[in-house]
């Protein structure tokens, strides 16, 4: 399977959250033939099922959603005032354009505006603009207008350039945080499908991880797992001003375990047994940096009575902002990883 055109595919899709629907039925038609189970649960988790030989239950794990806007209001004029759903940063969102997922299943366009600073005091020019002070240019000329084409208190929207291979191996998209993660989920899935496993393993894409790990937290109650490994696109700040210290991540040395971050402090064993994965098979890895981000690791490794939970991720830089970049072989090595690690359970972890 070509990586780029799967995480192309997979970046288009639309999947602000609470709106994964999209990129959904993309994962479900890729992994039906992979595994010998497929639903979808209330909240609209994925959650797709191989049968191992074993007693043990594995929960692999990535996020659908993308961080996005929900439209909260139509003024007078015809603007649209909207709100964040999931981590943004306000100073990069002026004069982008948006993609807005009207309730037809239409994908109208429109662009971020604030006041020009032309006519801003020196004073205003200097501070950030507040979101609650934007609005969304859609050209309409009043409520009713923007009414008629569609639009409606509610409505998703997100910002979506395209998708570019900046050279070869090196790219940059939407959303990688964390269609990465699913990438590496289905790329695990198709390697894994003739193999033998001794675990039972559930490949759980999982809603609303930008607004709380809502679904990641249903998931893993109904799987009731004795372990997961979360997979995300993560912080990869190697670049200028940022000190060593202060990089959570780097692009180009491979995948990333974490030992703790704002979620999760994960048992040395979990991390010693990636670890040895890794090594066993020459694959280049780091560690994230504590403690910085959080994840659906978070909700699942306290769910029922708990569950033995690790997050491996993809470097990514520029996550929460309209285009991300990451490394193809960061990306491959994080798969080799992922699915060495389901075929040495449960001895990796000495269960069963």
């Amino acid at each position: 399977m070509d990586l780029i055109a799967l995480l192309r595919e997979l970046s288009d899709a639309f999947g602000v959250a609470g709106f994964e629907d999209d990129v959904r039925g993309k994962i479900e038609r890729l992994i039906a033939p992979l595994v010998d189970d497929v639903r979808t649960d209330v909240l609209g988790n994925l959650l797709a099922s191989r049968k191992g030989k074993g007693d043990l239950t594995l929960m692999l794990d990535a996020h659908m959603d993308e961080v996005g806007f929900i439209v909260k209001w139509i003024d007078d004029k015809g603007y649209l005032r909207f709100a964040p759903l999931g981590g943004w940063d306000p100073r990069i969102l002026p004069s982008h354009r948006v993609e807005i997922l009207t309730r037809a299943g239409e994908r109208r366009q429109g662009v971020i505006g604030s006041a020009p600073p032309h006519i801003l005091s020196e004073e205003d020019r200097k501070r950030p603009i507040p979101i609650e002070s934007m609005f969304i240019d859609v050209g309409a000329s009043s409520r009713e207008e923007a009414t008629e084409m569609g639009f409606r208190i509610g409505d998703p929207l997100t910002i979506h350039p395209p998708f570019a291979e900046l050279r070869p191996g090196y790219v940059s998209g939407k959303a990688f945080d964390d269609r990465a993660g699913c990438v590496v989920l289905l790329e695990a899935a198709r390697r894994l499908a003739e193999a033998p496993l001794k675990t039972n393993v559930v490949f759980a894409f999982a809603t609303g991880e930008e607004v709380g790990a809502r679904g990641a937290r249903t998931a893993a109650y109904q799987i009731d797992p004795d372990v997961s490994l979360s997979v995300e696109g993560t912080i990869g700040a190697d670049m200028p001003a940022v000190a060593e210290e202060n990089q959570p991540v780097r692009l180009g040395r491979g995948p990333a375990i974490t030992v703790a971050d704002r979620s999760i402090i994960v048992p040395r064993r979990m991390v010693e047994g990636l670890e040895r994965v890794a090594e066993e098979n020459s694959i280049p890895y780091q560690y994230k940096l504590p403690t910085y981000g959080g994840t659906d690791a978070g909700a699942i490794h306290v769910t029922r009575a708990g569950v033995l939970s690790g997050v491996v991720s993809v470097p990514c830089r520029f996550i929460h902002s309209p285009t991300s970049t990451l490394r193809v072989d960061d990306l491959e090595n994080t798969i080799r990883l992922v699915a060495g690690f389901v075929k040495a359970l449960p001895d990796v972890l000495a269960l069963g």
